[in-house]
């Protein structure tokens, strides 16, 4: 959230962070309490060890957790259970005549895979190691959501709480993740790299127990919680999210028919364009129309690669190093094994100018040189602002 945006709610929450922020913090206008925020608790960059709250990348390494601005230490406490406990003396200290907000990005299941030994045990008869403790992880985080639930309840509030609990991205295969049947993983523009899934939980809900594959995407998140807020978005800029409770809540068709996923015109170039006069489809690229899904460019490893304790065999498709546009309907072939590019070439050129619309309102990318002034060791051996 932008410092200058308003938001007229019909009450004023509480608003508090806690875990992973990584989205940008070389000046202290970018922390989380300078973002809506009036507390937070965590670590900046994208990946931390567990246990040590440390962080190398780029030949520097220093300390990575905050409260509030200020650096914090807690060497040794696994950080699932430093959040979660975190949350825990959030919501017991919290008035609960005032409405509460809490965004609990953890750190599980990233990498490292790094996990206290007696959640690894019940798994042990899983041989592959990265699974095992992949396992492991995730056992700890489920407990850690129980504990934090059951302190709402005892609080009393979880009666008039709605939980959002949802992925990112796709797994990574190369750390314990798995997304079989989907292609792909996470990085790539393939499903199994970016398809979320997740589930709602309150008594606000009309439909209960019921599943949905409506479009959704990350932005819509801030319109469809502002609304249920009772606030309105008058004063913000002009957004890209919808307001999708009646989709989530009703099971109406989604307002959203276009979804975009990516254009990257970083990404090494691939091939010839197909057509003139739209999208260059030598850019990485992906967007969905309803049904249908277009990718361009590189869109990364496309294997199919089953969960490693199954007697299934990785499915690699072989394509030329040139090919640069793939068309799929993901409502009939959710997995991508049928392009359909040269079937419907009319539905590709529609969606090659919908990418090209994107591309022209697309702020230009930005991408500066390392500054070494961020080095921890100038910085008290912390990561955090230096400007």
């Amino acid at each position: 959230m932008k410092q200058s945006s308003k938001l007229s709610c019909a009450w004023l929450f509480s608003t508090h962070a806690v875990g992973k922020w990584h989205v940008g913090f070389y000046k202290k206008e970018y922390l989380p309490t300078s973002r809506g925020f009036d507390s937070y608790y965590g670590y900046l960059t994208g990946s931390e060890d567990y246990f040590k709250h440390s962080r190398c990348y780029g030949g520097y390494c220093g300390m990575d957790l905050r409260e509030n601005t200020k650096p914090a230490s807690a060497d040794g406490k696994y950080s699932t259970h430093l959040f979660s406990e975190k949350v825990n003396n959030i919501v017991n200290n919290h008035n609960s005549d005032q409405p509460l907000f809490i965004y609990l990005p953890f750190q599980a299941v990233h990498s490292p895979l790094q996990v206290p030994e007696e959640y690894v045990i019940p798994y042990n008869n899983i041989k592959d190691r990265n699974r095992r403790l992949y396992a492991g992880m995730v056992s700890a985080m489920d407990e850690a959501i129980g504990n934090i639930t059951q302190t709402f309840k005892q609080k009393g509030l979880w009666n008039n709480t709605l939980l959002v609990f949802s992925t990112d991205n796709g797994g990574q295969i190369l750390s314990g993740g798995n997304n079989w049947p989907l292609r792909g993983w996470k990085a790539s523009l393939w499903e199994g790299g970016m398809r979320g899934v997740g589930f709602v939980h309150g008594n606000m809900l009309k439909n209960k127990g019921t599943s949905s594959k409506e479009l959704m995407h990350v932005t819509d998140w801030y319109p469809t919680l502002v609304g249920l807020a009772g606030g309105d978005l008058n004063g913000t800029k002009p957004l890209d999210g919808y307001d999708q409770w009646k989709t989530i809540s009703e099971g109406i068709e989604s307002p959203r028919k276009v979804l975009l996923h990516n254009i990257d015109p970083l990404f090494h170039r691939v091939g010839e364009p197909a057509y003139n006069g739209t999208f260059d489809s030598r850019v990485r690229a992906a967007i969905r129309y309803k049904d249908w899904k277009l990718i361009t460019g590189n869109p990364g490893n496309g294997s199919w690669i089953p969960e490693p304790t199954s007697h299934l065999s990785a499915i690699h498709q072989y394509e030329s190093e040139k090919k640069n546009l793939w068309l799929f309907n993901i409502a009939e072939d959710p997995n991508e094994h049928i392009d359909l590019s040269n079937k419907y070439p009319d539905i590709v050129k529609t969606m090659l100018d919908m990418l090209q619309g994107f591309n022209n309102t697309a702020v230009p990318c930005r991408y500066p040189k390392e500054d070494r002034r961020g080095n921890p060791d100038l910085l008290g051996g912390y990561w955090g602002p230096w400007m």
